[in-house]
């Protein structure tokens, strides 16, 4: 009798330095459970275009599109996302077949000279490209300059360190992953500045008629994890999420209590905050999505738009 063996699976992944640390860490686990696996680096036009910010070239999706075409035409099966990469809704023929373990979902400052925000001078330059993380440190610090940042990890840093930057501020996840703490001077507490939708956390795309991987892929998921972010994502869809919008939703289950906090800003104008939360008991993704969805309309009826 020859021994059963696993299919060996290919891993369509960009080729930055987080993304393949992501990539390889899910081929660790695949070939923990006896799986051949090799990765399909790629490049991305997130990638290639990088003098604008996504919301005026196209979105989050830029960033899974070439990703979703090989697993189309069948040169690889599966994806590795940083979720908040991931467009809100999937396109037809595709699904997230696997939330696992978040990291640390924050937000880090990072500076060679300032350790924390409120030590900045006023009319200081601070880097970042996000909407959400715009609105929110104009609500922090009104008196600051906020000038974009794009570029993969590496590049942002790199940017920095030339001095074109006071500071900047970057997911804590993908420093930690990639063993940079030494350059986070200071991690932002969710009541300053509350995340995006997803952050921290790594989901996996497959198309919707691979059963066989998703049934192998189901021993990898982390289902707290996949509840908060189900409850996010739910929030941004609901506000026609994408990075066009300047909308931050961060879950927390505590105590078999699901509590979801957002907060929307007006990039245009005013540098208050719309703020929402709601909570419901921790029991399934439909319940996560249902408040999502309560959670987006307590912000509409604050004037978030």
């Amino acid at each position: 009798m020859t021994e059963s063996k696993l299919p060996t699976i290919v891993i369509a992944t960009r080729e930055s330095r987080l993304a393949l640390w992501q990539a390889e860490h899910v081929k660790s686990l695949l070939e923990g459970l006896g799986c051949q696996v090799r990765l399909l680096g790629m490049t991305t036009q997130g990638d290639q275009i990088l003098d604008r910010s996504l919301s005026k070239v196209g979105g989050k999706g830029l960033f899974v599109k070439e990703l979703e075409v090989a697993l189309q035409e069948g040169h690889a099966d599966i994806a590795v996302h940083s979720l908040k990469d991931v467009p809100m809704d999937m396109p037809e023929g595709f699904e997230l077949a696997c939330i696992m373990e978040r990291e640390d979902p924050r937000d880090a400052w990072v500076s060679p000279q300032y350790a924390r925000l409120e030590d900045l001078p006023s009319g200081a330059v601070v880097g970042t490209s996000s909407l959400r993380r715009t609105v929110l440190l104009r609500a922090l610090r009104p008196d600051l300059k906020i000038e974009p940042l794009r570029g993969n990890l590496d590049t942002r840093l790199r940017k920095l360190d030339e001095g074109q930057y006071a500071g900047i501020v970057l997911a804590a996840a993908g420093l930690k992953r990639l063993g940079l703490v030494a350059r986070i001077r200071h991690i932002f507490e969710t009541e300053q500045m509350l995340p995006a939708a997803g952050q921290g956390a790594l989901g996996i795309e497959i198309r919707s008629d691979r059963a066989d991987l998703r049934a192998l892929l189901a021993s990898l998921a982390d289902a707290p994890s996949w509840r908060r972010v189900a409850a996010e994502r739910a929030v941004s869809r609901a506000m026609g999420g994408s990075c066009s919008m300047p909308l931050a939703a961060h879950a927390t289950i505590a105590g078999g209590v699901l509590q979801l906090q957002a907060a929307w800003g007006d990039p245009e104008g005013s540098t208050t905050l719309v703020t929402a939360e709601a909570q419901v008991g921790n029991d399934g993704l439909a319940a996560a999505e249902a408040l999502g969805l309560r959670v987006a309309q307590a912000l509409r009826a604050g004037g978030a738009r």
